[in-house]
C-alpha cells in the first residue's frame, strides 16, 4: 500500500517562511509560537484535546443492520473486525482513534484513506497527516468531471491524488462552506498565545531564582563595553536558581533599585483562569475535567458530564458515524439497513450502580431481556433468560375501571366479587 511505505520513508518539503521548519531550527516565527501542533504544548489545550481524543478512543465502534424485524449487531460483516479491533497491522482501534480526534481539533480536518485490494474489499484504513493534505474544490466547472472535490495528498516522494470516496474525511465542528473544517486552534491563536506567554512568565519567574527586577544607579559615565560586562557579572551574579535567596554584592558607586510588580498587581491569576476557561469553552471542555473543583458540587459535577455527553460528544460521534456510513457500504448495503454507531453505554462503565439501576428498569418495563442486560456486563446467558419480564401490575388505559364491574375484566375477571382481578388503575364516579 502506498500509505504503509510512505510511513517507512518520508521526504518533507519545507518553505522559508514554513512554521515547521522553524520549529525544526529552534527559531519562534513570534515571541510564542503556537502554530500547527505547537499549540499543544500549551497545557490547557493539551488537556482539551487529549480529554476529547480520549473520549472517543474508548468508546467501540460496531456495525448494526435495521430492518422492518428490528435492529440487530452485524458481526459477521467484514468491516467489523477492522472497525472494532485493527484499522490496519500497526494500530489498534483506540489509537486509531485518538490519532484522528487530535489532528481533527489540532488542524481541523482529519484524513483517513481507505485501502482496497485488486477487487475493491476495503482491507485496511491509514490516517495521513493533516498538515500535507490540501483539497481541490472545482467550483466553477474548469474541469469536465463528475468529482468537483479532489484531495492532494503530499507524502514526500510525490504528490497523489485522492477521490472523495477513497479517504475518509472528519471536519471539526465549525465548518464555513460544509467541506473543510475551520481549525479552531486558527481563530483561537490570540488566546492560546495569552496562555502560552503566561507559561513561560512563570518559567522564567522561577528560572529567575525568584529574583526581583530593578535599576543599577552608577554616578558617572559608562562605554557600552564597560555596560555590557557588568550587565554580565552582575546577571550571573544575581540571576538562576542557584543564586537563589544568595547574597548579591554591590562594587563601591553603584546602587540597586528594585522594580516589584506582584502578579497580583498585574491581575495575572485572574487573567489566567480566563484564559482557560475560554479554551475549555472553544473545546467544549467542563472545568472539572481540568480539574477545577472551585465550583463543583456532587450535582452540578454529574449535570456537566451529561452536558459533556449530549452538547460535546454527541455531535463528533454522528459526524464520524454519518462520513464512514456514506464512505464504507455500497449502496445495496445502505439499502439493506446497515450502518455504523459508537456504542455509549460503555461510557457507564465506571459507574456499577448506575448500570445495574438502568438494567433493571429496562427488565421490569420489559424491552430487554435479562441474558441482554448480562450480554452488556460479558456474563454468560441464563436459562429462562431470553424471556421477556412485565409488571403484572399495569394494565391498558381502555381496561381502567372494568375491575369493579361485575363479570367485567378481561376473561371475564373481576375485582371485587371475590374472583382474581387486575390492580386498581382508577375508579369512576
Amino acid at each position: 500500500m502506498f500509505f504503509r511505505r510512505a510511513l517507512e520513508r518520508r521526504s518533507i518539503e519545507y518553505g522559508l517562511n514554513d512554521p515547521t521548519l522553524l520549529d525544526f531550527l529552534g527559531i519562534s516565527p513570534g515571541d510564542v509560537n503556537v502554530y500547527g501542533k505547537n499549540a499543544l504544548k500549551e497545557a490547557t489545550v493539551f488537556a482539551c484535546v487529549k480529554i476529547l481524543a480520549e473520549s472517543i478512543s474508548k468508546l467501540p465502534l460496531k456495525i448494526y443492520q435495521e430492518d422492518e424485524n428490528g435492529v440487530i449487531k452485524a458481526s459477521k460483516h467484514y468491516l467489523y473486525r477492522l472497525l472494532k479491533l485493527r484499522p490496519n497491522p500497526y494500530m489498534s482501534a483506540s489509537d486509531f482513534a485518538k490519532c484522528n480526534e487530535t489532528q481533527r481539533n489540532t488542524y481541523g480536518n482529519a484524513y483517513v484513506n481507505i485501502e482496497t485490494d485488486e477487487k475493491g474489499k476495503i482491507v485496511a484504513f491509514w490516517p495521513i497527516d493533516a498538515s500535507k493534505v490540501r483539497i481541490w474544490i472545482d467550483d466553477v466547472g474548469l474541469f469536465n468531471s463528475k468529482n468537483r472535490i479532489w484531495y492532494e495528498v503530499d507524502v514526500g516522494t510525490e504528490r497523489r491524488k485522492l477521490m472523495p470516496d477513497e479517504i475518509l474525511h472528519f471536519k471539526s465542528g465549525v465548518t464555513l462552506d460544509g467541506i473543510v473544517g475551520v481549525p479552531p486552534l486558527e481563530y483561537l491563536r490570540a488566546t492560546v498565545e495569552n496562555a502560552a506567554a503566561a507559561g513561560r512568565f512563570i518559567n522564567n519567574f522561577y528560572k529567575q531564582g525568584l529574583q526581583v527586577k530593578g535599576i543599577v544607579q552608577y554616578v558617572g559615565d559608562l562605554n557600552q563595553e564597560a555596560k555590557k560586562q557588568f550587565r554580565e557579572k552582575f546577571e550571573e551574579m544575581s540571576s538562576g536558581l542557584k543564586n537563589s535567596h544568595r547574597i548579591a554584592l554591590m562594587p563601591i558607586g553603584y546602587e540597586f533599585k528594585p522594580i516589584s510588580l506582584s502578579m497580583s498587581d498585574a491581575q495575572f491569576l485572574e487573567n489566567t483562569q480566563l484564559t482557560i476557561r475560554q479554551i475549555a469553552t472553544a473545546f467544549g471542555i467542563k472545568m472539572h475535567q481540568l480539574n477545577d473543583l472551585s465550583r463543583a458540587t456532587h450535582t452540578n459535577v454529574a449535570e456537566q458530564q451529561r452536558q459533556f455527553y449530549v452538547d460535546t460528544l454527541l455531535p463528533i460521534l454522528t459526524m464520524y458515524e454519518q462520513e464512514m456510513t456514506y464512505k464504507l457500504f455500497l449502496d445495496s448495503e445502505i439499502d439493506a439497513g446497515y450502518y455504523v454507531k459508537f456504542n455509549v453505554d460503555s461510557m457507564l462503565r465506571s459507574d456499577i450502580k448506575t448500570r445495574y439501576e438502568a438494567y433493571g428498569i429496562g427488565i421490569e418495563k420489559g424491552f430487554i431481556t435479562p441474558n441482554e442486560a448480562r450480554a452488556l456486563e460479558e456474563k454468560p446467558p441464563l436459562p429462562g433468560g431470553d424471556q421477556l419480564v412485565f409488571n403484572g401490575n399495569v394494565i391498558p388505559l381502555t381496561m381502567a375501571g372494568q375491575q369493579y364491574v361485575k363479570g367485567g375484566g378481561e376473561n371475564g375477571q373481576t375485582g371485587d366479587d371475590g374472583n382474581k382481578g387486575n390492580s386498581s388503575a382508577a375508579s369512576e364516579n
